[in-house]
């Protein structure tokens, strides 16, 4: 096994390189580079497909249950608030500023030096995989979803995003959805009683006041919220068609087909689901990973923003280095000591979850 500290030092320079790498969503090509140059000065064999790179520990055993470790490598485009250069990795102060740096930057090279510590090991009582993958802030079909194809059967998963190394066991799903309510058409000043604006009242009434009997113990209970409305386009025409947009975020107590069907139950209007693959996740309390964490002082939570994990269909725990509030926020930092904290925690993490 390698030095923890060397793999570090190692870590936190790939950060820089990734820091100063352009990489929007779709647009990892270069990043997908740096990254594959990271395996060769490792002398890991890795594959590739679209802006994806992944490998597999060196003793890979088809006979042993696949850990998956994983986070991302693209980034939202910086906000205008941004003070610093955002593709320049600036260290200040024990904290490294940059686009991407908190957001996953730091939870990737973090997991892709646990990975390298534990590759040469020949006793693991699991495969690990670990990938960087891309497109996952636009949640798009070139992402983690599209190489889960080319992976064994996954046991169970660690998916990096910024938790402060706390525990998420639990993450909300999202199903988006185009909500359309017709009426009928006609000029302003006659009578309508199917005027498709008022119809949409109690529709929006229905999202806002209807309450799912499951509520879940960790993330509470579904939530929908009436994001969007269009209709009409003069002051005089009655419309026959008012669109809603609803965001609903959902609990690990439903699938978002349950929750699709309980909306087309109750409402009189159509509606289309932009997606369905965005899925809440879970690990129970109970399960090794978990426990290494508790045992290590860790705190567990549920998570309400959106990570991979929504495509896993495997048990998976979000856990990284860095603090959601930072994401996608103007000068966008994580601290040093947080990616060794996150490169030590990993291991030790793992290391007593290799052992039960």
């Amino acid at each position: 096994m390698k030095n923890i500290e060397t793999l570090t030092k190692g870590a936190i320079q790939l950060l820089k390189n990734l820091i100063e790498t352009p990489s929007f969503s779709s647009e990892e090509d270069q990043t997908a580079l740096l990254i594959e140059n990271w395996f060769h000065q490792n002398e890991i064999p890795f594959k590739r497909e679209n802006n994806n790179v992944w490998a597999f520990n060196k003793h890979f055993e088809e006979s042993k249950p696949t850990l998956l470790l994983n986070s991302h490598h693209d980034t939202v485009r910086p906000n205008q608030a941004y003070t610093n250069d955002p593709f320049k990795a600036i260290e200040k102060d024990g904290k490294l500023f940059g686009l991407g740096s908190n957001d996953a930057g730091g939870c990737l090279v973090s997991l892709l030096a646990t990975f390298v510590y534990f590759y040469d090991n020949e006793n693991l009582p699991y495969n690990i995989v670990v990938v960087a993958s891309a497109e996952e802030e636009s949640s798009g079909k070139n992402g983690l979803n599209s190489v889960l194809q080319h992976l064994p059967k996954l046991e169970c998963a660690i998916v990096g995003e910024p938790t402060l190394m706390q525990l998420a066991v639990a993450e909300k799903g999202l199903l988006v959805l185009d909500v359309k309510v017709k009426g009928t058409a006609s000029h302003a000043a006659h009578q309508n009683d199917d005027n498709a604006l008022y119809k949409s009242i109690p529709v929006m009434e229905w999202f806002k006041n209807y309450k799912f009997d499951k509520i879940s113990d960790v993330l509470g209970p579904v939530k929908m919220t009436v994001t969007q409305i269009n209709a009409g386009k003069q002051h005089n025409v009655v419309p026959s068609e008012c669109d809603l947009v609803v965001d609903i975020r959902v609990t690990d107590c439903y699938s978002n087909t349950e929750i699709l069907d309980v909306v087309k139950a109750n409402i009189n209007a159509e509606v289309t689901p932009r997606s369905m693959h965005l899925n809440a996740s879970s690990i129970p309390v109970a399960h090794g990973l978990v426990q290494a964490g508790i045992a290590l002082g860790r705190t567990t939570y549920g998570s309400p923003t959106l990570s991979d994990q929504s495509v896993l269909s495997c048990q998976s725990l979000k856990l990284g280095p860095g603090e959601t509030l930072r994401s996608h926020s103007a000068d966008e930092f994580i601290f040093i000591n947080e990616i060794e904290e996150g490169v030590d925690l990993y291991i030790k993490i793992l290391t007593d979850f290799f052992k039960l």
